[in-house]
């Protein structure tokens, strides 16, 4: 089943608005933001705006040097923490240290992500980009639940892209046991990372929290660190020359843009009472459509079915108690 939600509200922003378009008059001062990744790409300009609206931003960092280097001025030092989210017993005791400080959160934004890289199973036979890009986030984002709880009105984003159109979820063979390729693997991820959206929000809306899918749009960032040159050349995003193609200039989003959909969903008056829902370009996306403009516009149903959410969340949850 597809939410009745699904369907864009004409919110008067656009694929190129800016964060402090969508966040004005939106005052943040005591409420509390976590950004996993928030010290590199739209990650980073995603704490800067937080912290510009008056939240507390604290960020979940796997390089904690590198992000307090990042973030010196923007985020408290103390308030940047230690955690790999390829590594399950790293994301749990994250969790469990956290909800010791008594304190809750108001936004959670799992910004943290893989993309296409080369095959590099975790310790438990895990699929990296599976394991970074939803398992971890998906312990993170229950294990938090209780400090999300003490919002009256906690908002969850999960990261999604259009690159979800390139794999469902492959119930026969996560994580690539048989065959891998890179891209289908981060498309499964991203196709997850909506998913979550979809289930938490069911799971949760009676209780105050909702959450939502996002797709930020084309960016470059160091995101695209495992890409060589040439394979950039081929995907049309590069030249010849190297230089970012006149394709690419159209259509890729700057950071602070690739920033503003996953605020909008945090933040935006307009979302009250709605959840579960694929958003892209600071509105919530139409559902796709067959055309030239399929694989970049709208949401695959697949992406948004509740019935495969319910699924996922309970294969997530037996995959992670089999490694305990």
């Amino acid at each position: 089943m597809i939410s009745e939600l699904q369907k864009p509200l004409n919110s008067g922003f656009g694929a190129k608005s800016e964060p402090h378009e969508v966040l004005k008059d939106i005052d943040l001062s005591g409420k509390i933001a976590m950004v996993t990744g928030g010290y590199s790409g739209i990650g980073l300009e995603t704490s800067r705006a937080l912290s510009n609206s008056g939240a507390r931003v604290i960020v979940p960092a796997r390089r904690v040097d590198v992000a307090s280097n990042e973030l010196n001025g923007i985020v408290n030092k103390e308030d940047i923490l230690p955690v790999d989210l390829g590594d399950s017993d790293s994301t749990a005791k994250f969790v469990d240290d956290f909800l010791k400080t008594g304190l809750g959160i108001d936004i959670l934004i799992n910004n943290a992500a893989m993309m296409a890289c080369p095959e590099m199973p975790t310790k438990e036979g895990w699929d990296l980009q599976f394991a970074v890009n939803h398992i971890g986030h998906f312990i993170l984002t229950k294990g938090l639940l209780p400090a999300l709880s003490q919002s009256e009105n906690a908002r969850v984003v999960a990261l999604s892209s259009t690159a979800h159109k390139m794999s469902g979820i492959r119930w026969d063979d996560i994580h690539f046991k048989d065959s891998y390729d890179k891209w289908q693997s981060y498309g499964q991820s991203k196709t997850a990372a909506s998913l979550l959206a979809v289930e938490l929000d069911s799971r949760m809306k009676e209780k105050g929290i909702r959450a939502f899918g996002v797709h930020p749009g084309g960016i470059f960032t160091p995101l695209q660190r495992h890409l060589e040159k040439e394979e950039m050349i081929a995907l049309g995003w590069l030249g010849e020359d190297g230089e970012l193609s006149e394709m690419a200039a159209k259509a890729f989003k700057t950071p602070t843009q690739g920033a503003s959909t996953s605020l909008w969903c945090a933040t935006s008056p307009q979302l009250n009472g709605v959840g579960g829902v694929y958003c892209e370009n600071c509105d919530i996306a139409a559902i796709q459509e067959e055309g030239p403009t399929a694989r970049y516009v709208g949401v695959a149903e697949w992406a948004i079915d509740t019935e495969e959410a319910s699924r996922l969340w309970e294969v997530t949850e037996q995959t992670i108690s089999q490694t305990g």
